[in-house]
C-alpha cells in the first residue's frame, strides 16, 4: 500500500519553535559576510617557502580550507574564488597569501579537513545515516519519466551526527556500491578516543555484527532496530544482549512501542541533516577527482556546522 492513501492511526503531531527570536536572529547571520581572519593566516611564509623560479609557494592547509568553505558558502567557481579572495587582501587584509585557482584545485585533492565541530563534556548520542549527492548525469525529472542511463552517477555521504548539539563530528565519501553498515567503521575512528560515545543510532542498514562490534569496542550502546524476522544471537557476540533484549521486547509491545520507549526517533534529527545539506549547499557535487569530492564533502559538513553553532531551533510539541 502507498505511503499516501494509508490511513492514519493518530493525528499529526504539531510543533513550535521555543526560542524562535534567537533562531531568526541566527538564520540572519547567516548571510553576515563579515569576516574574522586568524593571525597565524596572514604570517608570512618561511624563507624555504618563498617562491622562486621552479617552485610555487606552500600554502598552509588553514588557508586552503578558509577558501574553500568561502567557495561553498557564495557558490563560487575556483577562478571566481581566487578573484574573491584577492578583492579581501585588496580591501582590508593586506597581507592575507591567496593562491592560484589552479594551486586550489590540486591542494583539494589531498587535503585533510579539520571540522569545526563543538566537543560536549558529557558524551555523544550519535546518529548515522547517508545520502546520496549527484556527481553528473540525468535530474530527476527525466529518471522517473525515461529511466536512467550509464552515465548517471552520484556519490554516497555517511554522516554521524550529535543528536545533543546538532554538530556532524564524522563525514565520509563512497562510491555508491558501499554499503551503509560498511561505513561505520571510517565514521567511528574520526572520532577521537578519548571523546566519549553513549550512543549510536542508526535504521535497519547498520544491523549487523560487524556494526555492533564497532560500537562495542567504543564503550557504546547501540540503538539500531532489528531487521524484520532477525533471530537473537549468541550471547558471545558483541552487541547480543542489548540486541536480543531488543527482539523480546518488539515482540512483546511491536516495533512502534519499542522505538518510542527505546528513543530511537532521535534518528530523524540525522535525515534532516541530509535535508539541510542538500538546500543549503546543492545537491551535487562540483569537484571531478575523488580526492577533490571528499574535500568537497567534508568542507560542506564544516559549513553546516558553523551554520548550527549560530542557532539551532528548539521545538516543542503541542498535540
Amino acid at each position: 500500500m502507498r505511503r499516501d492513501t494509508s490511513q492514519r492511526t493518530e493525528p499529526k503531531a504539531t510543533y513550535r519553535v521555543k526560542n524562535w527570536a534567537q533562531y531568526n536572529t541566527g538564520l540572519i547571520a547567516r548571510g553576515d559576510i563579515t569576516m574574522w581572519i586568524d593571525k597565524s593566516l596572514l604570517t608570512p611564509a618561511p624563507a624555504a617557502n618563498v617562491s622562486r623560479r621552479g617552485r610555487p609557494i606552500v600554502y598552509p592547509d588553514a588557508v586552503i580550507q578558509s577558501l574553500l568553505s568561502l567557495k561553498q558558502v557564495f557558490d563560487l567557481p575556483l577562478r571566481a574564488l581566487q578573484g574573491f579572495a584577492q578583492s579581501l587582501r585588496r580591501i582590508a587584509f593586506p597581507d592575507l597569501p591567496v593562491p592560484n585557482y589552479t594551486t586550489l584545485s590540486r591542494r583539494a585533492q589531498s587535503l585533510q579537513v579539520v571540522l569545526p565541530a563543538l566537543r560536549p563534556s558529557e558524551p555523544l548520542h550519535l546518529a548515522v545515516d547517508s545520502t546520496g549527492l549527484k556527481l553528473y548525469g540525468e535530474g530527476e525529472w527525466k529518471v522517473r519519466t525515461h529511466g536512467w542511463s550509464k552515465r548517471r552517477t552520484w556519490r554516497k555521504v555517511h554522516l554521524a551526527m550529535d543528536t545533543k548539539t546538532g554538530q556532524i563530528c564524522a563525514a565520509l565519501m563512497t562510491h555508491q556500491e558501499m554499503g551503509d553498515s560498511e561505513a561505520m567503521a571510517d565514521l567511528l575512528e574520526q572520532i577521537p578516543c578519548e571523546t566519549p560515545i553513549d550512543i549510536v543510532g542508526g535504521d535497519g542498514s547498520y544491523d549487523t555484527k560487524a556494526c555492533h562490534a564497532q560500537i562495542a569496542t567504543r564503550n557504546a550502546t547501540p540503538s539500531i532496530p532489528p531487521r524484520e524476522g532477525a533471530m537473537p544471537w549468541p550471547q558471545a557476540t558483541p552487541g547480543a544482549t542489548w540486541r536480543n533484549a531488543a527482539i523480546d521486547k518488539i515482540a512483546e509491545s511491536g516495533r512502534r512501542e519499542w522505538k518510542k520507549a527505546s528513543g530511537y526517533h532521535k534518528r530523524s534529527l540525522v535525515e534532516n541533516l541530509m535535508y539541510r545539506l542538500k538546500t543549503l549547499t546543492s545537491h551535487f557535487l562540483w569537484a571531478r577527482t575523488i580526492g577533490s569530492q571528499a574535500t568537497e564533502v567534508a568542507i560542506r559538513a564544516g559549513v553546516l556546522n558553523r551554520m548550527a553553532s549560530l542557532a539551532r531551533p528548539q521545538s516543542a510539541r503541542l498535540t
